[in-house]
């Protein structure tokens, strides 16, 4: 990968991009993409601010235009539209995401011209943009399932100047109708590969998507090569996190209170690491994909780690105190 150097210009992107891509990220910037109020996300503290663009158009919008080109997820929606104001909602359902990470999704999706894309979840529109610029809008489509966002997207793009085929439907079932695709990309996560993907991807041709299990909420960033038996495999590239595709969300199973037997052991394993990207987390879950994990501060220190089974009523707990060989 070839990347164009690190530089300010009109689009006022300072992040790396790879040659193919960088007159697509010069001539479309992110802003025209994102609605007038965002809230910008704090990737070390895990925060949103909101950012309001001035609704006349003559006071500065200088802070705005910050937060839109800044190197930062933006969010568009909280709860799935239910969300009103100003302050940030509880759950983020929507977004524009961190461009730079934009930028090396795009080119782990080794595209070339005259491909055709099937890009799953729209968003603002701004990724479906840059496919459509470096291909030609004739050989991307695009699939939303949340009908405002679908809705805005759609006239962003136009207003563009760029003309895709934009669905408003269920992107798990993918879009038959311009079926087989050389590449099908997802910026959503995902905890199941749908196999209608992998049935309208041509042989050879490549899923990029964030992958994970509901262990946590994180994401891998894996691409796989479709094969002519109907199956798929490939590499794990990076890791991410993502919103999960609607239909794959996690649902916690309830804490069993009474009932059942309760056995007591110890260890002498020590905590691995579980912060949002360490690897054990990942490997974890794909050795227990029905088990969702959370982690328990203590005032003195301790931390306990909590399994909880989303298929049976059942659980298990670690406390883990430093210093101490036995947990």
């Amino acid at each position: 990968m070839t990347l164009a150097p690190e530089s300010e210009d009109a689009t006022g992107r300072s992040f790396p991009v790879a040659d193919a891509w960088a007159p697509a990220f010069d001539a479309v910037p992110r802003s025209l993409f994102l609605p007038d109020l965002v809230w910008a996300h704090d990737m070390a503290t895990g925060t949103s601010r909101p950012v309001d663009r001035p609704v006349d158009r003559t006071d500065d919008e200088a802070a705005w235009l910050a937060a839109a080109e800044a190197d930062v997820p933006v969010v568009t929606q909280w709860d799935d539209g239910e969300h009103q104001g100003a302050e940030p909602g509880t759950v983020p359902t929507s977004s524009a995401s961190q461009p730079s990470l934009v930028a090396s999704m795009l080119e782990d999706l080794r595209v070339e011209p005259g491909m055709r894309v099937l890009e799953q979840g729209t968003g603002t529109g701004w990724n479906t943009a840059l496919l459509s610029h470096r291909l030609g809008h004739t050989n991307v489509t695009t699939i939303e399932i949340d009908a405002p966002v679908y809705a805005r997207a759609r006239t962003a793009l136009t207003a563009a100047g760029y003309h895709p085929q934009v669905v408003c439907g269920d992107g798990a079932l993918g879009r038959p109708a311009g079926a087989p695709y050389d590449r099908i990309t997802a910026t959503y996560g995902l905890r199941t590969i749908p196999q209608a993907w992998i049935a309208q991807t041509r042989p050879g041709g490549l899923i990029l998507a964030p992958f994970g299990t509901h262990y946590s909420n994180a994401d891998a960033l894996v691409r796989l090569t479709v094969h002519g038996d109907g199956t798929a495999s490939g590499p794990f590239l990076q890791p991410a996190e993502f919103m999960k595709m609607r239909s794959q969300r996690l649902t916690w199973p309830r804490n069993p209170t009474e009932g059942g037997t309760v056995a007591e052991h110890t260890t002498a394993a020590a905590l691995p690491g579980h912060g949002k990207f360490d690897p054990f987390p990942l490997a974890a879950g794909l050795r227990l994909r029905d088990v969702v994990h959370a982690i328990q501060p203590h005032d003195d220190g301790a931390r306990t780690l909590w399994l909880y089974s989303l298929t049976t009523p059942a659980w298990a707990a670690a406390t883990f105190r430093d210093g101490q060989g036995a947990h």
